[in-house]
């Protein structure tokens, strides 16, 4: 591929102790593979600081969220909303992410994963910022809350996005664009099959690094760098250059953060 086309990772956890041992590495390989813009989400207050240590080192490459995920929403909740929202009061952010509902690891806070979901996005409504929506078997949970918040000011990005025709095209009439990542490369799912009747101007790509490597690096850690896998299985899919993928996607995501 072509360098001068820059692709742009919406979701990695560049912050993750898995790259305590090679980060800087790590990132001068994306930037040489033409991944050179890393959108950060937030997982609790304990990642707070170390997002602040990567946008210092890298200003130019690293553009950081703020926010409360779901799996992270436990009985000190309320706290951790308060961290969000003194967060976002101090200074500038690009998303309100990542949030939502998982339903996948445990049930038993669902009840504080829709609060924590609906009064962050009520704060990204307040400060006109996207959300970015994690969303593990909780589609119609999900799509509850997004119905009654719906309004112009709504909008983001559906990460990691995994679910059917039908789903996707309820995403996108929220505002929503849909995060594409290492699962279009797996052969088991599924989402390859309907994503070229989805138009590309609602797609935007994410590697969710460590996690969910793109087919061949399957079940080892993820790193930016591999996009570049899944912009290969993108440009298969909608028969388009691997640059016009690129191009447009990055397009998008332009959309959404504003930058």
């Amino acid at each position: 591929m072509e360098t001068k086309t820059i692709i742009t990772d919406t979701h990695t956890h560049l912050y993750s102790e898995e790259f305590d041992q090679d980060r800087n590495e790590m990132i001068q390989r994306a930037i040489d593979a033409g991944v050179s813009r890393f959108f950060i989400p937030a997982i609790d207050s304990s990642c707070t600081a170390s997002m602040y240590d990567l946008e210092r080192n890298h200003p130019e490459n690293v553009f950081l969220m703020m926010g409360l995920h779901p799996t992270y929403v436990k009985d000190n909740y309320l706290e951790e909303l308060q961290h969000v929202e003194q967060e976002l009061a101090k200074r500038k952010f690009y998303a309100v992410g990542e949030i939502g509902i998982d339903l996948y690891w445990d049930k038993t806070h669902l009840k504080e994963q829709q609060i924590a979901f609906k009064r962050q996005i009520q704060l990204a409504k307040h400060y006109k910022l996207p959300i970015v929506i994690h969303c593990r078997e909780a589609f119609d949970e999900i799509f509850e809350i997004l119905e009654e918040e719906k309004s112009p000011e709504l909008f983001g990005i559906f990460h990691c996005f995994s679910g059917t025709y039908e789903q996707a095209l309820q995403a996108i009439s929220y505002n929503m664009k849909l995060g594409i990542g290492g699962v279009v490369t797996f052969k088991n799912g599924k989402i390859d099959q309907f994503l070229s009747q989805i138009n590309l101007k609602h797609i935007v790509l994410e590697t969710d690094s460590p996690y969910l490597a793109p087919i061949p690096f399957r079940g080892k850690r993820n790193e930016s760098s591999y996009l570049v896998n899944v912009v290969a299985k993108l440009s298969q899919i909608y028969s388009v250059s691997e640059n016009e993928i690129a191009a447009i996607t990055t397009e998008n995501s332009k959309d959404i953060f504003g930058i």
